[in-house]
């Protein structure tokens, strides 16, 4: 069974480096000229991570200082996912309900631990 998804990639990393812009501190100042005061964190996750959402306002400065438009930095995607047979009867492969599963106990060691 195929379960279609669609998602969002974010270029911002990519567009920033084809205009030779390589360090993400590098865009508080361009930000600010155009009235976007981010901190140096947020500004670091924005290129590092894909956004959940995003502000025009942001976009609009990101595009204007990357002279890019918004299809460059956001691309949309479809996703087919495989989806497993959920068996529903409550049995798995092996024939066992999910009230016969136990979990096999972990054992942690330390990295200083030598027995084991």
């Amino acid at each position: 069974m195929s379960n279609r998804r669609v998602a969002m990639r974010w270029h911002l990393r990519q567009v920033m480096a084809a205009r030779g812009i390589f360090q993400t501190s590098d865009l508080l100042p361009l930000l600010a000229e155009r009235g976007v005061n981010l901190s140096r964190q947020y500004v670091h996750k924005l290129v590092t991570t894909p956004p959940q959402r995003i502000n025009t306002d942001l976009l609009a400065a990101l595009c204007d200082l990357l002279d890019c438009k918004p299809n460059d930095l956001l691309e949309t995607v479809v996703i087919n996912e495989e989806r497993a047979d959920t068996g529903t009867d409550g049995r798995t492969e092996e024939g066992l309900g999910i009230g016969d599963l136990r979990p096999i106990r972990a054992v942690v060691r330390r990295p200083h631990d030598t027995a084991g």
